[in-house]
């Protein structure tokens, strides 16, 4: 009998507001460009003021843009975050829910406080930098887990970002606990390079004994082996997972399936917008191997669907197209 689900992820619930903006601008505002940088709320609020009105707002955060591919192309999904009892806190439940994913808060069982919001602030290179106020969602803890639904699953999916906040990162760290102890499979996506530079051992923490996947960028997988080989990146990562996929751009992706390196062919495209690349990524793969795809196939997916989301602004597809995208490849 198959599992109630096919993922079942924990991140951050932020409200996405997206600004195009120069590198110039990025300058003035005194932003760091091409990572995520956590700020206050005075910030983010100063920062909101001299940026005007954001070219739109949608639900987002790392992996529930992750889980929300996962259901756009038939999977089930079940999401835990945190969210206030505020308008933008409703707003996030509700896109979660049209989404079809399954979460933990339900019937207005939201917390007093105020829900996070991420700044994405697009350049004309197709660059992304976020400025984060987690609001609420920093205090994610082992309260949002829901053990049954974890159990019931296929596969546990995390995103690095928890790691910033100590009882985010114990959430997370429960919650691999809870899978393995289930037999559910494992996997974790290190979202940024900041994360692997400055929050190296909290990700260890994460990992533990050793996880089933991992998802990483070039970068991101460069940063916590320490190496600036690729070789040396790949040969590090075997030491704590059964599988990987690093991601590198219009290069296209490499995929371990814990015996062989597959070599994932990019699909050409002229990237505007790069948010959302990496989560696309690995929802499609999750769909993909939790469908009898198997490594290669999901693999193919994940990158025919990341290339289409950084052709346009915005870090997801409309359930149309990235339906469209998962066909052509299955009758194919």
């Amino acid at each position: 009998m198959g599992k109630k689900y096919n993922v079942y992820g924990i991140g951050n619930a932020l409200v996405d507001m997206e600004f195009e903006v120069s590198p110039e601008t990025l300058g003035e505002l005194g932003i760091d460009k091409g990572v995520m940088t956590l700020v206050d709320e005075s910030r983010q609020t100063e920062l909101i003021e001299r940026l005007g009105d954001s070219r739109k707002r949608s639900g987002g955060g790392s992996a529930a843009n992750t889980m929300v591919a996962i259901a756009q192309l038939g999977g089930k999904g079940f999401y835990s975050c945190k969210v206030g009892n505020d308008e933008s806190g409703r707003f996030y439940l509700d896109d979660l829910r049209s989404c079809g994913l399954d979460t933990n808060e339900h019937g207005g069982d939201t917390a007093e406080g105020i829900t996070g919001k991420c700044l994405v602030l697009v350049t004309p290179d197709a660059d992304r930098t976020m400025n984060t106020f987690l609001g609420i969602t920093g205090k994610i803890s082992e309260r949002e887990l829901v053990p049954d639904a974890i159990a019931s699953a296929d596969y546990l999916y995390l995103e690095g970002y928890l790691v910033t906040s100590p009882t985010a990162k114990a959430a997370a760290i429960k919650g691999r606990e809870i899978a393995q102890s289930a037999g559910v499979k494992t996997a974790l996506s290190l979202s940024d390079p900041n994360m692997a530079i400055f929050f190296r051992e909290g990700l260890l923490e994460m990992i533990g004994t050793g996880l089933d996947f991992v998802f990483a960028n070039e970068s991101e997988a460069l940063s916590l082996s320490g190496t600036e080989e690729i070789e040396g990146a790949i040969e590090y990562f075997k030491t704590f997972t059964k599988g990987f996929a690093i991601t590198r751009g219009a290069s296209g992706s490499l995929i371990y399936d814990g015996e062989n390196l597959l070599e994932i062919a990019p699909h050409p495209v002229t990237a505007v917008d790069t948010v959302g690349a990496g989560d696309m990524y690995a929802g499609a793969f999750l769909y993909g191997i939790t469908h009898g795809l198997g490594y290669a196939g999901a693999g193919n997916l994940a990158s025919l669907c990341a290339s289409r989301v950084v052709s346009k602004f915005g870090a997801r597809l409309a359930t149309e197209e990235i339906l469209a995208l998962r066909d052509s490849l299955l009758v194919g």
